[in-house]
């Protein structure tokens, strides 16, 4: 039996992929702060750990494991990312835990280690104009985050890179694109766009309106959870390919199209009211070219389907606090 340890298990996409390998036959360790909120986990073992202490690594990595997945991050939506309010604990808590997880892997020998970057590591200056943004993989130097959120993020993956050169960690690494879906974030201030406005809609009464931050012209692509899941899989388990390669969809839309598209699933008259607030780059896609020449993958869930699965779920999560 393969033995795996998701880090950063009770987050959206890690306790996904904790269902995911004990659906594959893993036996798992599941390591994080908190445990799942909208989940129980099924992992074999949940440890509540701070990874921003390395005796805490080395609890969660103490055997000869044949994958470990990293996706602990102090991070959350634009309301967090963007405001600037966060930025010293995104980049204290973030390259603290990375800085752990690569030094003990490498110590451990672990077979093979994944690592969730994120598109927000890309160039301001190629994603200026939001009906064609350039995100290809190779794009990301010279480098120019709009975040400091995105800057760990490219810090890390070069922490990575090195340890693989230097130490033989075999790192795989992924770029995620606005992943979205089912049991996340949705009013916790850390929800992504989609969770936002499905919630904002739901809330609205028939003939309001909801806010919509900036503009709303600025474009965006969603993945929907599973989909991301599956494209995990595939990276870890290429002999020969580590990327970083793009985990999205291609699919772009406007922040107002989304919440457009939101208010046809409530079938109400709902007005859009563009508000100042915090909105990141004009325009970022996913390109997957390399992804669909290295893996074969592409998205199989459309916006439309992701969007009415994750609108019921946060329905009913509503409606069960009432």
């Amino acid at each position: 039996m393969k033995r795996a340890v998701v880090l950063g298990a009770g987050g959206f996409i890690g306790s996904h992929l904790v269902e995911r390998l004990k659906s594959e036959g893993y036996w798992v360790r599941g390591v994080d702060l908190v445990f799942p909120e909208y989940l129980t986990s099924s992992a074999d073992e949940y440890l509540i750990l701070d990874l921003r202490i390395a005796l805490s690594v080395s609890q969660a990595i103490d055997d000869n494991f044949e994958e470990v997945y990293q996706l602990a991050a102090d991070m959350g939506g634009a309301a967090y990312v963007f405001s600037g309010k966060h930025d010293a604990d995104i980049l204290y808590n973030s390259a603290l835990i990375n800085l752990n997880v690569a030094k003990i892997c490498a110590e451990n020998k672990v077979g093979k280690l994944f690592y969730s970057s994120s598109a927000c590591m890309y160039p301001e200056y190629n994603q200026l104009d939001p009906l064609n943004p350039k995100c290809a993989e190779d794009s990301a130097y010279p480098a120019q985050p709009d975040s400091e959120y995105g800057w760990e993020k490219l810090f890390s993956e070069r922490l990575y890179l090195s340890f693989q050169k230097n130490y033989g960690l075999v790192c795989k690494i992924a770029r995620f694109h606005n992943i979205y879906g089912p049991k996340g974030a949705w009013n916790n201030g850390k929800e992504k766009a989609p969770a936002a406005i499905c919630r904002k809609v739901i809330s609205s009464s028939n003939n309001g309106f909801i806010e919509i931050w900036g503009d709303g012209q600025q474009t965006r692509s969603f993945l929907y959870i599973d989909d991301c899941i599956d494209a995990i899989r595939l990276l870890m388990l290429h002999q020969e390919f580590h990327g970083p390669i793009n985990i999205g969809s291609e699919e772009i839309i406007s922040i107002n199209e989304l919440a457009v598209k939101t208010i046809a699933i409530a079938k109400k008259n709902i007005a859009i009211k563009n508000v100042a607030g915090p909105q990141g780059v004009r325009g970022r896609c996913s390109d997957n070219r390399l992804i669909k020449k290295e893996l074969h993958w592409e998205p199989q869930v459309s916006l439309d389907l992701g969007l009415q699965k994750t609108y019921t779920w946060i329905e009913k999560q509503i409606n069960n606090s009432l």
